[in-house]
């Protein structure tokens, strides 16, 4: 039972070193600033300027509607589209994705 417990200590500590190695050096940073570019040309069209949808059944990002969902859940339904919206993987990379949810995010 000794074993099982300090190989999963282990494997724990391991796992928090790898994942703060990669928060730390900017793997998962995204730029909000190029997000703004991105969603102005993809996205405003629908979603308005300032996130104020335009359009019935779109999320209102100024009133947070869809920005508090997590990043893969964000990113997958931007990848593949939802109800009226275009899918953009294939348009967009899934950096510009993460760029844009950051940006999305500003607006709450």
């Amino acid at each position: 039972m000794e074993k099982l417990s300090r190989a999963s200590l282990v494997l724990a500590t391991v796992a928090v070193a790898l994942l703060s190695a990669g928060f730390s050096s900017g793997l998962y940073a995204a730029d909000h600033i190029k997000g703004r570019e991105l969603y102005e040309r993809n996205c405003m069209v629908c979603h308005g300027q300032g996130g104020q949808s335009v359009m019935p059944g779109v999320p209102n990002f100024g009133r947070g509607e869809g920005v508090l969902k997590p990043d893969f859940t964000l990113l997958a339904s931007i990848r593949s589209g939802r109800n009226a919206m275009p899918a953009f993987q294939g348009i967009l990379t899934d950096r510009d994705i993460m760029d844009v949810i950051a940006f999305v995010r500003t607006l709450h």
